[in-house]
């Protein structure tokens, strides 16, 4: 893996591929790895699972009418990708004409979507432990509609950990779900009494999946911002003394989460005698070869990528029937 720094940029600048098979932690280790980039001055992180590559500034080609903030679409490794500019969207300065030209494009691919953020330093990838990273308060960083999914804490620093998911339905509405999706799947019956556990950070995708499984029947939804407050619950529920699937029949569960991620989670479910019964669905952007596998090797039920709502649904129905909760 390479490390970036400062001093690699002043050398020529680079263009470096992110090998995911190379950044994959132990399996439920409740760790992740960040690359840390700033914009004006700021520092900010995104995971490193969700960056394909990073590149020097390119030559753009400009998009007339499209959103604000896109300044244009470039062609990389024969693929044509559209550049988001980060300061803009983020309402900072955009960087000087004395560091402008090094400025830094970085590649991502989430929700099998591939697009570009112009960042203005990478400063490099940390690893940190999701205990290390904070929910972000919901006053200070915009409530519902927050575009902050957590602030970690590294080396005396604050890195905000943005919700690019949000980032890109803002943009393009088109590359996420609405509850009336469900409609699509035809009139469903109302099933109250089937309680489902969802650990969701981002608060528009959480609202719009809480939603949604209402709209498909599931209104007995019990919602949490992470894994350890998802973990808390099941740990309430057993203590009760009632049957588990009294206050617990299924878990829906993000991947990357402060406090606790989807994999830690996944790992204690089934690992605890009483608990591993439980359905557990990852529903993530994540969600590619080498983090299917991972996935699988912890004893998630079933994994599907954001913003499958449909067939989310449609598993949670399937794994209703065969549980034994």
């Amino acid at each position: 893996m390479q490390i970036f720094s400062p001093a690699n940029k002043e050398c020529g600048g680079y263009i470096v591929d992110i090998k995911q098979s190379e950044i994959l932690l132990e399996s439920g280790t409740n760790e992740l790895e960040i690359m840390e980039f700033t914009v004006a001055g700021q520092n900010f992180g995104i995971n490193v699972a969700k960056v394909r590559r990073i590149l020097n500034k390119q030559p753009l080609k400009p998009m007339q009418n499209a959103h604000p903030v896109i300044e244009g679409i470039f062609k990389d490794q024969d693929k044509v990708i559209t550049l988001i500019d980060l300061a803009q969207y983020l309402s900072l300065p955009p960087s000087d004409e004395n560091s402008n030209e090094r400025d830094i494009y970085i590649i991502t691919d989430f929700n099998k979507l591939t697009f570009a953020f112009h960042v203005h330093t990478v400063e490099g990838i940390r690893r940190i432990s999701w205990r290390n990273i904070q929910k972000p308060d919901r006053i200070i960083y915009g409530g519902d509609e927050g575009i902050a999914t957590g602030i970690a804490e590294y080396e005396g620093r604050l890195i905000t950990i943005l919700d690019f998911e949000k980032i890109i339905m803002e943009i393009n509405p088109e590359t996420g779900f609405t509850p009336e999706m469900v409609d699509n799947m035809g009139p469903r019956e109302t099933r109250a009494d089937v309680p489902i556990l969802v650990a969701e950070d981002s608060m528009l995708l959480a609202k719009l999946l809480v939603n949604s499984l209402n709209r498909a029947g599931y209104t007995n939804v019990i919602r949490t911002d992470n894994g350890a407050e998802a973990w808390q619950v099941l740990m309430d529920a057993k203590a009760t003394g009632d049957p588990l699937g009294e206050h617990i029949r299924l878990v829906v569960t993000d991947i990357e989460m402060p406090q606790m991620d989807g994999h830690r989670l996944t790992k204690l479910i089934k690992e605890d005698r009483e608990l591993r019964k439980l359905p557990v669905i990852l529903f993530s952007s994540l969600i590619n070869r080498e983090m299917y596998l991972k996935g699988q090797q912890l004893g998630a039920d079933a994994q599907i990528t954001k913003p499958e709502i449909e067939n989310l649904v449609t598993l949670v129905d399937e794994l209703l029937e065969k549980a034994e909760v």
